[in-house]
C-alpha cells in the first residue's frame, strides 16, 4: 500500500471513526455515503468499556459525555399503563464509570467533524475491480484500501465477498419519532406482552419522544427501502395491542423517520479480501439486542488503523478483533432470546423481579452479576 489512498463506504459510526485514525496516520481518505446528508435521527446507543478508551484517544469523549441522554429511570407498565416498577436507568442498563448513552445522530456528527475528511454524499460503490472503484454516479477512482463500513446489509461486502450469511435471531426492531404527548422526561417506559416489546423515551417533556417496537417473527420478505411496507408490518404486529400501541401506530403514519430491521447477526468468515476490508456491522454485527454494535465499530476502526500503521496489516486486524467479536456475538445471541419474552409466565416473573428489586439491600451487586457477561464482552480487548 504505497499510495495510502483509502475509500470508506458508510458515514455512520465506524466509517468516520476509521477516517479519523487513517487520516491521522497519513492516509488520504474519502468517505462515501449513500444518504444525501449525515443521518441526524436514529436511536440512543451505548458506548462501553474499550470503546470509551477509543473516544478518549480521539479527543471526543468529553463532548460525547455532554450529549449523554441523561436517562434517569426505566419504568415498566401494565397493559393499561399503570406502573409496575421504576428503577435507575444507569443501574438497570449497566452503565458504569465512563460508559455513556448518546443519540446515534449526535455521535455520528461528533465523529464526522473530528475526522475532517472529504465526504461524498448521495453516492455509493457500485463495482470493485482490484484498485478501481466504480460509483453509482458513474465516476471512478483508484484506491489502495477500501473499507466497507456500510452496515448489516453492506453492498460493498457483497461486491467483494459475495453472499455472506446473515443469522436471523427471531425478531424485528424499529424506532421512530412521535410527539411527546405523555410528557416523558428523561425516562424510558416499557411494556411487554408475549412476542411484543413496546417502549418510549424522551430527553425532556418538551422534546420529541422516540418509540420502539420490537416483535418476534420468522424471517419476513419485504423491500428494505419501502417505508410504507415496513409501516404496514408494524401495524399488523401491534394493532390492538396493549398500552399506547394504537396511539403510536397512528403517529407512525406521519413520523419523520423510521428505522426498521431484523434482529440479526453477521459473523463474516474473513474480514478482508484483497484491498477490501470489513468494519463494524458489515463484518460483525452483534444485533441491536446486544447494545454493543457501536462499541464494536469504534474499537474496530481503531484496531484496523493501528494494525495498518504498525505492521500487522489486515491479517493483524482480524487476529486482534476476532476474540473480542466472538464474545460480543455470544452476548448478542443471549440478549436476543431475552429481549422479547415468549410467555406470560416469563413476563410475570420478570415484572415480579422488577417490583421487588428496588427494595433489595444488595440490588447493585445483583444487577452486576446479571450483567457480568455484558461487561466482560465490552472489555474483552486490550487497546
Amino acid at each position: 500500500m504505497t499510495n495510502r489512498k483509502a475509500l470508506i463506504s458508510g458515514a455512520g459510526v465506524g466509517g468516520p471513526a476509521c477516517a479519523f485514525w487513517l487520516a491521522r496516520a497519513g492516509w488520504e481518505v474519502t468517505l462515501v455515503e449513500r444518504a444525501p446528508a449525515l443521518r441526524t435521527g436514529g436511536y440512543k446507543v451505548d458506548v462501553r468499556g474499550a470503546a470509551t478508551t477509543v473516544l478518549k484517544r480521539m479527543g471526543v469523549h468529553a463532548a460525547a459525555k455532554q450529549r449523554d441522554t441523561g436517562m434517569r429511570q426505566v419504568t415498566y407498565v401494565r397493559r393499561d399503563g399503570r406502573r409496575i416498577a421504576s428503577l435507575p436507568a444507569d443501574l438497570l442498563m449497566g452503565r458504569r464509570g465512563d460508559d455513556l448513552e448518546i443519540m446515534r445522530g449526535d455521535l455520528t456528527r461528533l465523529l464526522h467533524d473530528a475526522a475532517g475528511v472529504a465526504t461524498v454524499f448521495g453516492d455509493s460503490i457500485a463495482g470493485i475491480s482490484d484498485t478501481c472503484v466504480t460509483f453509482a454516479s458513474g465516476r471512478t477512482g483508484e484506491y489502495d484500501l477500501i473499507v466497507a463500513a456500510d452496515g448489516l446489509h453492506s453492498t460493498t461486502r457483497r461486491l467483494a465477498f459475495g453472499d455472506t450469511p446473515i443469522d436471523h435471531l427471531g425478531g424485528y426492531i424499529s424506532t421512530f419519532e412521535v410527539p411527546n404527548d405523555l410528557g416523558i422526561d428523561h425516562e424510558e417506559i416499557m411494556y411487554t406482552e408475549p412476542g411484543r416489546l413496546l417502549y418510549a423515551y424522551a430527553m425532556g417533556p418538551g422534546a420529541p419522544a422516540r418509540v420502539g417496537m420490537t416483535f418476534a417473527s420468522e424471517p419476513l420478505t419485504y423491500d428494505r427501502r419501502d417505508l410504507g411496507a415496513q409501516k404496514q408490518l408494524l401495524h399488523r404486529a401491534f394493532a390492538g395491542r396493549g398500552w399506547r400501541s394504537d396511539d403510536f401506530l397512528a403517529a407512525l403514519d406521519d413520523a419523520p423517520d423510521l428505522y426498521f430491521d431484523s434482529l440479526s447477526q453477521v459473523n463474516a468468515p474473513r474480514y478482508s479480501s484483497g484491498r477490501v476490508v470489513l468494519l463494524g456491522d458489515a463484518a460483525y454485527c452483534p444485533s441491536p439486542a446486544s447494545g454493543q454494535g457501536t462499541s464494536l465499530a469504534l474499537v474496530g476502526a481503531y484496531v484496523l488503523a493501528d494494525q495498518l500503521s504498525n505492521g500487522g496489516g489486515l491479517e493483524g486486524y482480524e487476529r486482534v478483533m476476532r476474540p473480542y467479536v466472538e464474545k460480543n456475538l455470544a452476548f448478542g445471541r443471549r440478549m436476543a432470546k431475552d429481549m422479547v419474552p415468549s410467555s406470560r409466565l416469563a413476563i410475570g416473573f420478570r415484572n415480579y423481579g422488577m417490583r421487588t428489586l428496588r427494595f433489595h439491600p444488595r440490588k447493585e451487586q445483583m444487577i452486576d452479576k446479571v450483567l457480568a457477561p455484558m461487561h466482560e464482552a465490552a472489555n474483552a480487548i486490550a487497546i
